[in-house]
Protein backbone atom coordinates (compact mmCIF):
# COMPACT_ATOMS: atom_id res chain seq x y z
CA UNK A 1 0.00 0.00 0.00
CA UNK A 2 1.09 3.63 -0.49
CA UNK A 3 -0.41 5.23 2.64
CA UNK A 4 2.37 5.71 5.27
CA UNK A 5 1.60 5.92 9.37
CA UNK A 6 1.56 9.48 10.39
CA UNK A 7 4.15 8.52 12.77
CA UNK A 8 6.49 8.00 9.72
CA UNK A 9 5.29 11.20 7.86
CA UNK A 10 5.48 13.37 10.65
CA UNK A 11 8.98 12.10 11.74
CA UNK A 12 7.94 11.20 15.11
CA UNK A 13 10.05 9.15 17.35
CA UNK A 14 8.40 5.44 17.51
CA UNK A 15 7.53 3.45 21.03
CA UNK A 16 11.36 2.40 21.41
CA UNK A 17 12.97 5.66 21.06
CA UNK A 18 13.29 8.13 23.95
CA UNK A 19 13.30 11.63 23.57
CA UNK A 20 15.86 13.90 24.06
CA UNK A 21 13.70 15.21 27.53
CA UNK A 22 13.02 12.00 29.07
CA UNK A 23 16.75 10.85 28.82
CA UNK A 24 18.18 14.26 30.34
CA UNK A 25 15.59 14.28 33.42
CA UNK A 26 16.86 10.73 33.66
CA UNK A 27 20.31 11.97 34.02
CA UNK A 28 19.61 14.55 36.30
CA UNK A 29 17.69 12.18 38.83
CA UNK A 30 20.99 10.40 38.67
CA UNK A 31 23.33 13.08 39.40
CA UNK A 32 20.71 14.36 42.35
CA UNK A 33 20.74 10.62 43.72
CA UNK A 34 24.68 10.52 43.83
CA UNK A 35 25.15 13.87 45.34
CA UNK A 36 23.10 12.88 48.00
CA UNK A 37 24.93 9.44 48.51
CA UNK A 38 28.40 11.67 48.87
CA UNK A 39 26.75 14.31 51.24
CA UNK A 40 25.78 11.19 53.77
CA UNK A 41 29.26 9.59 53.54
CA UNK A 42 30.50 13.00 54.39
CA UNK A 43 28.31 13.67 57.27
CA UNK A 44 27.85 10.15 58.70
CA UNK A 45 30.44 9.77 62.10
CA UNK A 46 33.79 8.40 61.34
CA UNK A 47 34.32 5.35 63.08
CA UNK A 48 36.96 5.41 65.86
CA UNK A 49 38.92 2.01 66.79
CA UNK A 50 38.45 0.61 70.67
CA UNK A 51 41.76 1.26 72.81
CA UNK A 52 42.24 -1.00 75.39
CA UNK A 53 40.70 1.22 77.84
CA UNK A 54 37.57 1.07 76.15
CA UNK A 55 37.18 -2.95 76.63
CA UNK A 56 34.81 -4.35 78.44
CA UNK A 57 35.93 -5.78 82.03
CA UNK A 58 34.38 -9.07 81.24
CA UNK A 59 36.32 -9.04 77.94
CA UNK A 60 39.26 -9.03 80.15
CA UNK A 61 38.53 -11.41 82.40
CA UNK A 62 37.74 -14.35 79.42
CA UNK A 63 41.45 -13.16 78.84
CA UNK A 64 42.69 -13.90 81.62
CA UNK A 65 40.60 -16.93 82.18
CA UNK A 66 41.94 -18.42 79.02
CA UNK A 67 46.04 -17.74 79.54
CA UNK A 68 45.23 -19.85 82.72
CA UNK A 69 43.95 -22.38 81.05
CA UNK A 70 46.76 -22.12 78.62
CA UNK A 71 49.17 -22.31 81.59
CA UNK A 72 47.67 -25.37 82.89
CA UNK A 73 47.20 -27.65 80.18
CA UNK A 74 50.31 -26.54 78.77
CA UNK A 75 52.81 -25.29 82.36
CA UNK A 76 56.46 -23.99 82.07
CA UNK A 77 59.41 -25.25 83.23
CA UNK A 78 60.08 -25.32 87.18
CA UNK A 79 62.10 -22.10 87.90
CA UNK A 80 65.56 -22.80 89.12
CA UNK A 81 66.50 -22.49 92.75
CA UNK A 82 67.91 -19.02 93.40
CA UNK A 83 71.29 -19.29 94.49
CA UNK A 84 72.18 -18.32 98.65
CA UNK A 85 75.53 -17.52 97.54
CA UNK A 86 78.82 -19.00 97.43
CA UNK A 87 79.31 -17.94 101.70
CA UNK A 88 76.65 -20.46 102.68
CA UNK A 89 77.63 -23.31 100.42
CA UNK A 90 81.29 -22.43 101.65
CA UNK A 91 80.57 -21.94 104.99
CA UNK A 92 79.00 -25.69 105.13
CA UNK A 93 81.54 -27.54 103.76
CA UNK A 94 84.13 -25.22 106.09
CA UNK A 95 81.59 -26.85 109.46
CA UNK A 96 81.87 -30.26 108.20
CA UNK A 97 85.45 -30.23 107.45
CA UNK A 98 85.91 -29.56 111.48
CA UNK A 99 83.72 -31.63 112.49
CA UNK A 100 86.00 -34.64 110.69
CA UNK A 101 89.21 -32.75 111.70
CA UNK A 102 87.84 -32.27 115.67
CA UNK A 103 87.30 -36.46 115.57
CA UNK A 104 90.65 -37.15 113.54
CA UNK A 105 92.62 -34.62 115.49
CA UNK A 106 94.94 -32.01 114.10
CA UNK A 107 98.49 -31.21 114.04
CA UNK A 108 97.67 -28.34 116.20
CA UNK A 109 96.50 -30.61 119.10
CA UNK A 110 99.96 -32.86 118.38
CA UNK A 111 102.34 -30.00 119.11
CA UNK A 112 100.42 -28.65 122.14
CA UNK A 113 100.45 -32.08 123.48
CA UNK A 114 104.15 -32.55 123.03
CA UNK A 115 104.86 -29.29 124.71
CA UNK A 116 102.53 -30.68 127.82
CA UNK A 117 105.15 -33.62 128.19
CA UNK A 118 107.90 -31.85 127.37
CA UNK A 119 107.25 -29.51 130.39
CA UNK A 120 105.87 -32.15 132.72
CA UNK A 121 109.27 -34.10 131.91
CA UNK A 122 111.22 -30.79 133.17
CA UNK A 123 108.89 -30.44 136.77
CA UNK A 124 109.64 -34.28 137.44
CA UNK A 125 112.93 -34.70 136.64
CA UNK A 126 114.42 -34.28 139.80
CA UNK A 127 112.00 -35.30 142.61
CA UNK A 128 108.61 -36.11 141.05
CA UNK A 129 106.64 -39.18 142.50
CA UNK A 130 105.68 -42.12 139.96
CA UNK A 131 101.12 -40.17 139.99
CA UNK A 132 103.04 -36.74 139.98
CA UNK A 133 104.70 -37.89 136.22
CA UNK A 134 101.99 -39.34 135.22
CA UNK A 135 99.52 -35.91 135.77
CA UNK A 136 102.12 -33.85 134.43
CA UNK A 137 103.66 -35.94 131.57
CA UNK A 138 100.25 -37.75 129.90
CA UNK A 139 97.21 -36.67 131.81
CA UNK A 140 98.22 -32.95 130.34
CA UNK A 141 99.16 -33.70 127.03
CA UNK A 142 96.07 -36.03 126.64
CA UNK A 143 93.78 -32.53 128.28
CA UNK A 144 95.48 -30.44 126.42
CA UNK A 145 94.63 -32.32 122.64
CA UNK A 146 90.76 -32.67 124.33
CA UNK A 147 90.99 -28.78 124.61
CA UNK A 148 92.28 -28.23 121.01
CA UNK A 149 89.60 -30.86 119.23
CA UNK A 150 87.00 -29.55 121.79
CA UNK A 151 87.80 -25.63 120.38
CA UNK A 152 87.41 -27.28 116.51
CA UNK A 153 84.49 -29.33 117.45
CA UNK A 154 82.53 -25.93 119.09
CA UNK A 155 83.59 -23.89 115.59
CA UNK A 156 82.47 -26.31 113.47
CA UNK A 157 79.09 -26.55 115.53
CA UNK A 158 78.43 -22.83 115.65
CA UNK A 159 79.22 -22.67 111.47
CA UNK A 160 76.71 -25.62 110.60
CA UNK A 161 74.01 -23.80 113.16
CA UNK A 162 74.47 -19.90 111.62
CA UNK A 163 73.91 -22.28 108.16
CA UNK A 164 70.82 -23.89 108.74
CA UNK A 165 69.31 -21.07 110.56
CA UNK A 166 69.55 -18.69 107.65
CA UNK A 167 66.97 -18.62 104.91
CA UNK A 168 67.29 -19.49 101.21
CA UNK A 169 70.12 -22.40 101.40
CA UNK A 170 69.62 -24.85 98.69
CA UNK A 171 68.85 -28.80 100.01
CA UNK A 172 72.37 -29.96 99.53
CA UNK A 173 74.24 -26.76 101.41
CA UNK A 174 71.84 -27.67 104.07
CA UNK A 175 72.33 -31.58 104.14
CA UNK A 176 76.04 -30.52 104.62
CA UNK A 177 75.72 -28.45 107.27
CA UNK A 178 73.66 -30.91 108.95
CA UNK A 179 76.77 -33.15 108.51
CA UNK A 180 78.66 -30.86 110.42
CA UNK A 181 76.47 -30.11 113.24
CA UNK A 182 76.26 -33.37 113.69
CA UNK A 183 80.23 -34.55 113.65
CA UNK A 184 81.18 -31.10 115.19
CA UNK A 185 78.92 -32.38 118.02
CA UNK A 186 80.13 -35.99 118.43
CA UNK A 187 83.57 -34.29 118.56
CA UNK A 188 82.46 -32.39 121.43
CA UNK A 189 80.79 -34.81 123.39
CA UNK A 190 84.15 -36.99 122.69
CA UNK A 191 86.35 -33.92 123.90
CA UNK A 192 84.46 -32.94 127.11
CA UNK A 193 84.72 -36.79 128.01
CA UNK A 194 88.25 -37.36 127.73
CA UNK A 195 88.64 -33.75 129.44
CA UNK A 196 86.91 -35.25 132.56
CA UNK A 197 88.26 -38.84 132.09
CA UNK A 198 84.94 -39.72 131.63
CA UNK A 199 85.68 -42.65 128.86
CA UNK A 200 89.13 -43.32 130.15
CA UNK A 201 90.83 -42.83 133.28
CA UNK A 202 94.69 -42.05 133.74
CA UNK A 203 96.45 -44.83 135.08
CA UNK A 204 97.38 -45.29 138.57
CA UNK A 205 101.42 -45.95 140.01
CA UNK A 206 100.45 -49.46 140.93
CA UNK A 207 98.73 -50.42 138.27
Amino acid sequence: MDTKTTTEKTGEPGDGAESPESAGSTGSAGADIAAKTAEAAETAPAVEPLDADDLDPADEIDKDDDADDDEALFPDEAPAPVSAGIGGAAAAVVSAALGVVALTGTWTGKVVAERETLIGQIKTSGSGTPAQQISEIYGDAWHSVAVVNGVFSLVALLVAVLVLVLPGRPSWVRAVAVAGAVLGGLGLLLSVGTYFDLFLSLPTAGS
